[in-house]
């Protein structure tokens, strides 16, 4: 009987061997795809590394992730070597956009498909971009903090200052223009906008710091990425600042953000939809690796009424991000809760 059992355990095994072999051969047939990562610094990027590796993978990808650790000649490098690797596509978030043109050049002149996720490249043609409606978070993020003030102050009135990241960054670069549109229509607010170099949040508490002795009367701060937050709370907390002193509205919606929403130093979040960007790559590979035409309108991703326009640097993907409070920081379609919807990449019709 024992040996009966062995035998058994034994041809288990081989046939669960056999069944993975097959999944992991299954999951890399149809070629290799480099992920161009600007960094892997904060949650955003990992659990977007982690999301396009997972997804791209249920395709059939085998997915290969370098990370340029925030710096543009790295990254220049790294497009170099993988584009002598003549992977399938590239997908790229770049560190800077004017640096990393020749690269895409090259890519194009090998044949290579270029995605671009997140951080959005206008000054040449690629294949396809998704990103965040990141206008329309900058303008989301303006409505919430008029409410804020109006509330506080019985009119939409007070002085605002806006920390951005990189001032090289469209992602930036863009949410302050939609925020300072809304802003123009309330011209009883004052906002004040500074960069913070490189996103480094050390950079952006320094100018805190400094803005609160210049200006103490600020009444509430706009903060482009949660990941700056911590320091500058730090700051307010060391002025002697207390919960709801200073209001604070932030844009991306990462776990560390959530925290602060949830702790009462952050009053409301406007979410840059991860899921719901990778998603939308997924959901376009195919036809871009096999240049099938991709036509404008509105896609459903993964319940994000998403909106596909041609422009002139190719076909361009903007997802809706939403508002998060204290009534719906639990809510587990916000990225920053790290649980990543289970549902396939949704088919698009040819």
């Amino acid at each position: 009987m024992r040996a009966r059992l062995q035998n058994l355990a034994g041809l288990f095994a081989a046939l669960l061997m056999t069944a993975l072999f097959s999944v992991s051969a299954t999951a890399q047939d149809k070629g290799t795809i480099y992920y161009l990562a600007p960094t892997l610094f904060d949650e955003f990027q990992v659990e977007t590394k982690d999301m396009v590796e997972l997804l791209f993978g249920q395709l059939g990808y085998k997915v290969v992730t370098l990370d340029a650790q925030q710096r543009a000649d790295l990254q220049n490098s790294q497009m170099d070597d993988t584009v002598l690797q003549k992977p399938k596509a590239i997908i790229l978030a770049a560190v800077d956009f004017d640096a990393i043109s020749p690269g895409i050049e090259k890519a194009h002149a090998a044949g290579i498909p270029i995605l671009v996720y997140d951080r959005q490249i206008r000054n040449r043609p690629v294949e396809f971009t998704s990103v965040a409606g990141t206008v329309e978070i900058g303008r989301l993020s303006a409505e919430e903090a008029v409410k804020l003030l109006t509330a506080k102050k019985g009119e939409s009135k007070g002085k605002v200052l806006s920390i951005m990241g990189d001032s090289g960054d469209t992602y930036t670069l863009d949410i302050e223009a939609g925020f300072e549109e809304v802003m123009k229509k309330n011209p009883g607010i004052e906002v004040i906008a500074k960069p913070s170099k490189d996103w480094e949040p050390t950079n952006a508490a320094n100018t805190v710091q400094d803005q609160i002795l210049v200006n103490p009367d600020i009444d509430l701060i706009f903060i482009h990425a949660d990941h700056l937050a911590p320091p500058i709370v730090s700051v307010l907390e060391n002025k002697g600042k207390k919960k709801g002193d200073i209001l604070i509205v932030n844009a991306t919606g990462m776990p560390v953000g959530l925290k602060l929403l949830r702790e009462g130093w952050v009053q409301t979040i406007v979410e840059q939809p991860l899921y719901g960007q990778v998603y939308g790559m997924a959901m376009f590979l195919d036809h871009v690796i096999n240049k099938k035409p991709i036509k404008a309108g509105t896609y459903d991703v993964v319940g994000l009424p998403s909106q596909l326009t041609i422009e002139s640097w190719g076909p361009n993907l903007r997802v809706p991000g939403g508002v998060i409070t204290k009534d719906n920081v639990d809510d587990t379609r916000f990225w920053g809760n790290l649980k990543p919807p289970g549902v396939p990449v949704p088919t698009v019709a040819e």
